[in-house]
């Protein structure tokens, strides 16, 4: 079985996106959700796995901003909008797109750690992957000002340097 994985820019691949993030997470779901209420930023970049049996499987986001830890500027990468199709799961989908998305980031020379957001019931998968959850504060950008993000738990991948654990990350900007 060979498997087919497209790295593409952000902005123009999200009509190939966006069928598979609303099969996932239909908007009336969403919407009672935790996070339903959240403004998200757009991915800077997106991996997508096609599925051998046809159709888009998964789609993983990648996000590059410069942030601030406790004050100092940090260039990190970002992943979001994981989601795989629901006849496509526990296949390794994920693992592989998210895999490819930290090889992205790690070809970019600025990026020195990783951050993601997820539901406890992801926490494992993460975990089990090399991603530490951050115990500090997050704050992000939102329609009504800057709020401290609590929507979903804030976890960080080592790349160049040890990522935080602790203290205050400001994401200057929207979350992912």
């Amino acid at each position: 079985m060979s498997i087919e994985i497209d790295v593409v820019n952000g902005d123009a691949s999200w009509a190939l996106a966006e069928p598979l993030l609303d099969a996932v997470w239909p908007p009336d779901v969403v919407a009672k959700l935790p996070w339903g209420h959240v403004k998200w930023a757009h991915a800077d970049l997106r991996v997508l796995i096609e599925s051998p049996a046809g159709g888009l499987a998964c789609h993983v986001g990648v996000y590059f901003r410069t942030v601030t830890w406790n004050g100092r500027k940090f260039h990190i990468g970002g992943i979001g909008g994981v989601s795989t199709r629901a006849d496509c799961r526990r296949q390794g989908f994920a693992s592989i797109a998210l895999n490819a998305a930290v090889r992205i980031m790690r070809d970019h020379e600025a990026v020195q750690f990783a951050l993601l957001f997820c539901e406890p019931d992801n926490f494992a998968f993460y975990q089990s992957r090399g991603w530490h959850p951050f115990t500090g504060d997050v704050f992000a950008e939102q329609p009504a000002g800057k709020i401290r993000f609590e929507a979903m738990a804030p976890f960080v991948f080592d790349l160049r340097r040890r990522a935080p654990l602790q203290g205050a990350i400001d994401l200057c900007g929207l979350p992912w």
